[in-house]
C-alpha cells in the first residue's frame, strides 16, 4: 500500500501545481452522505489512502511551510524562468513574424524552430534541477506519513470491525457508512502530528533507494557467478 500511495501523490509533484492538486485530492477525504434506512453489510469499508495522506495534519502543516523553508530555491527557480522567458520572446515573435511573411523560408523557420526547441528543452532540465532540493523534500514528507497509512488504516479497521477495506477509486457507488476515511485520518493525525521538512544528508526518495538496491543485487549476482571453463586441451 506504502508504494502505491507514495507513486501516486508523488506523481502530482510539480512546483507550483501540487498545493492544488492535493487540496483537490484532500476534499474527497471527507466522508460522504449516507442513506437512510439503507441495509448495511458489516465489516465492509472504503478509503481514498491518497486523499487522507493529502488531508492529514502534518502534510497540511509541511506545504504551508515549504515555500518559507525552501524560499531561496523557489525563488532562484521563479527568477530562472522569468529569464528564459525573456529569452525566448524575441525568438518567438520572429518565428511567427516570419510565418506571416508573403513568402515564408521553410529553412529558415526549422533552423528557428530547432533553436527555440533546443533553448527550451536545455531551460526544463536546468528548472528541474534547481527545483530539486524542494521535490526531494516533498517526497519525503509523503513518505513519512505514507510509511504511517498501514497502522493506521489497521487501528481504524480495529475499531470499526471492518475486514474488508475497498479503494474507493474502484467503488462504483456506496452510502456514506462505508467511508473510513475520516477513522484513518484521525488515526494518521495521532501517529503522525507532523513531518520533518528537511530530509537527512544523502537521503533518496523509495523508488530510487530500491532501484538501487535491484542494481546492487544484480551486479552482486554477477560477481558471484562462476566463469565458463575454460576449453580442455585436446589429447593426441
Amino acid at each position: 500500500m506504502q508504494n502505491r500511495i507514495f507513486a501516486a501523490l508523488a506523481a502530482t509533484l510539480a512546483l507550483g501545481a501540487a498545493p492544488h492538486a492535493m487540496a483537490q485530492a484532500a476534499a474527497t477525504a471527507a466522508p460522504a452522505q449516507s442513506t437512510p434506512g439503507g441495509i448495511v453489510a458489516p465489516g465492509i469499508a472504503y478509503a481514498n489512502a491518497q486523499a487522507v495522506v493529502a488531508a492529514s495534519a502534518a502534510y497540511k502543516t509541511a506545504m504551508a511551510q515549504l515555500p518559507t523553508t525552501y524560499k531561496a530555491q523557489i525563488d532562484a527557480v521563479n527568477t530562472r524562468r522569468n529569464q528564459i522567458t525573456a529569452q525566448l520572446k524575441p525568438l518567438y515573435d520572429k518565428f511567427e513574424a516570419d510565418q506571416k511573411a508573403a513568402k515564408p523560408d521553410a529553412n529558415a523557420l526549422r533552423a528557428q524552430a530547432a533553436q527555440i526547441q533546443q533553448i527550451e528543452q536545455s531551460a526544463e532540465r536546468e528548472i528541474q534541477q534547481m527545483a530539486e532540493p524542494l521535490n526531494v523534500a516533498q517526497q519525503y514528507i509523503i513518505e513519512q506519513i505514507s510509511e504511517k497509512l498501514t497502522p493506521a488504516t489497521q487501528a481504524a479497521m480495529t475499531r470499526r470491525k471492518i475486514t474488508l477495506v475497498l479503494d474507493s477509486q474502484s467503488v462504483l457507488k456506496a452510502d456514506g457508512v462505508y467511508n473510513l476515511n475520516q477513522d484513518i485520518l484521525a488515526e494518521l493525525n495521532g501517529l503522525i502530528p507532523s513531518a520533518q521538512l528537511v530530509p537527512p544528508a544523502g537521503w533518496l526518495p523509495r523508488a530510487q533507494r530500491e532501484a538501487a538496491a535491484q542494481q546492487a543485487a544484480q551486479a552482486g549476482a554477477a560477481a558471484a557467478a562462476p566463469a565458463p571453463a575454460g576449453k580442455q586441451p585436446e589429447g593426441r
